[in-house]
């Protein structure tokens, strides 16, 4: 079978054109430094027009069975068009109506006579809503759950139970016109998503949008768009789900991106855009960054330093005072967070922003954000160590200074959930560590410790205590209660890290005072 006889054909061809490539064709791609062949899938395309080719695109591929990280844009030489092709199976549609759970794609039409004289789409309807009708009175005698009318677990009322019959009779009559003109009805999505950073800032975000605008989602291009944007994101928006920069250059660095972000559409097309190191500007050539550079006087982040040791400097900033910058930040942070969705609401948000420094000024290695209010007592809504840094323990530094504010606050602290992979390894060592530490110390004096003393002591929330000594396998039931039972391998591992030059935080570098916000400056809108 030729690509050409069907945009969708059912099995793997051998051999294609440029143009039979469509989304979710399967293929043999150049990958990697040795460049060499793996099996990728396409997950959009764009065009990228030249003089000699109108119709040349480039093509998002994800290859199989590598993280999503590694998904990038590739030009169409790098596609083995003389190998094997696998293209996406055409699915027949099946019409679902939403609120009723009835498929009708394989039955007649509505209203179409039977053998036995019946409307199968009316009966079908009728009997359906009487289901329904029934429930809603079960409802109404049955004893309210716990909770308020109009919200989760609240009561359900009959007005309630009489508008999801109207709702449920509106849809059914749609689904019904839909399918008789040979449209498959859609589901309506209106709801707002749930905002998470790297260790995730909060925000509202607006209702989902397809890429007409309009906010409508069918069930499969939902899946499928779930399936392709990686384990914690849910952005509505479909561009969202493919990187639009391959490369970025901040400072003397060339960095790889590993995920979409926000940045102006007209920078999509760019092999590479170039990143002011101090003040995070963005521009797309080499020569408006040098004119930049001749205006700009930063040297360091604009904030106030609160912690200086050796070459490393940390600064505060106030997203509200400075929104340029904080702006700026998140969207280079974005660039390798795959689920933060929030990067213009800085206001809420205080940035302590890590920088080693040279004889050219303080360099940008890394940042955590927390909220200036939280009622769920984080310390960190977000975290990153840029990638050039990475590797070299100043991910757990920013981890260990995010604690020793706790410590000043007289506070627990704990990162805002969920984490993202490396942040929950990061993480996972750093509360290992520190745990495993303080008991051995306290071990020789005699001194016996309980999960709350060891909270108290790290600035931990006992719930990292507990899962943390849980994943060492360290709680044991002795004699009708739980002890603290640290393994010869854990005791060995640690001693073994103790013995590693790392770089700490001391306290006594930390200049600063925890700063109470009035309900006038936490006023944002």
């Amino acid at each position: 079978m030729s690509a050409a006889s069907s945009p969708f054909p059912s099995t793997v061809v051998t051999g294609g054109t440029i143009g039979s490539i469509v989304i979710g064709c399967k293929l043999q791609v150049l990958h990697g430094n040795p460049q060499e062949y793996r099996k990728a899938e396409i997950l959009s395309i764009r065009p990228t027009p030249t003089p000699e080719d109108a119709t040349r695109s480039e093509y998002y591929v994800h290859y199989s069975d590598y993280n999503k990280r590694l998904d990038e844009w590739v030009v169409p030489e790098r596609l083995n068009l003389l190998g094997e092709i696998e293209y996406p199976k055409l699915k027949k549609p099946k019409t679902i109506l939403a609120g009723i759970g009835k498929e009708t794609g394989k039955g007649s039409e509505p209203g179409t006579p039977t053998a036995n004289g019946g409307r199968v789409a009316k009966n079908n309807r009728k009997s359906n809503l009487s289901k329904a009708s029934k429930a809603g009175k079960a409802g109404d005698t049955a004893s309210p759950a716990p909770g308020t009318p109009g919200t989760p677990g609240g009561a359900t009322s009959s007005s309630a139970v009489a508008g999801n019959k109207r709702k449920a009779s509106a849809m059914d009559d749609a689904g019904a016109s839909q399918e008789k003109d040979g449209q498959v009805p859609m589901i309506k999505v209106n709801g707002e998503d749930e905002d998470e950073d790297d260790e995730g800032h909060g925000g509202d975000d607006a209702p989902g949008q397809d890429e007409n605008g309009e906010g409508e989602y069918s069930k499969e291009r939902e899946i499928e768009k779930l399936r392709t944007s990686g384990s914690m994101t849910q952005d509505p928006h479909e561009v969202a789900r493919v990187k639009n920069l391959n490369l970025i250059q901040i400072g003397k660095h060339e960095v790889e991106t590993w995920y979409f972000s926000p940045y102006p559409i007209e920078y999509a097309h760019l092999p590479i855009i170039y990143i002011c190191e101090f003040c995070l500007s963005y521009f797309p050539a080499v020569k408006q960054l040098s004119r930049h550079r001749t205006k700009c006087s930063l040297q360091h982040p604009p904030g106030n330093e609160i912690y200086r040791k050796d070459n490393i400097s940390f600064f505060e900033i106030d997203g509200r005072k400075q929104k340029v910058y904080c702006r700026n930040l998140c969207l280079l942070s974005k660039l390798f967070l795959d689920h933060k969705a929030l990067y213009y609401d800085v206001d809420p948000f205080l940035f302590y922003v890590m920088t080693v420094r040279d004889e050219d000024g303080a360099h940008l290695i890394g940042y955590f954000s927390k909220e200036k209010e939280s009622s769920e007592q984080y310390n960190v809504a977000c975290i990153l160590t840029l990638p050039q840094y990475q590797r070299m323990g100043y991910g757990r530094l920013l981890i260990a200074f995010s604690y020793e504010l706790s410590k000043v606050e007289k506070r627990l602290g704990s990162p805002e959930k969920p984490l993202s992979d490396l942040g929950l390894l990061s993480y996972r060592a750093f509360w290992s560590e520190a745990i495993v530490g303080l008991l051995l110390e306290q071990h020789k004096t005699g001194v016996e410790l309980s999960i709350d003393d060891v909270a108290s002591r790290t600035a931990f929330q006992p719930t990292d205590v507990l899962h943390t000594l849980q994943n060492l396998n360290a709680l044991k039931y002795y004699h009708g209660q739980y002890v603290i039972v640290l393994s010869e391998t854990v005791i060995k591992n640690a001693e073994r890290a103790m013995k590693k030059n790392r770089r700490e935080i001391d306290p006594r570098a930390l200049v600063w005072k925890p700063i109470h916000f009035t309900a006038t400056q936490l006023r944002f809108l």
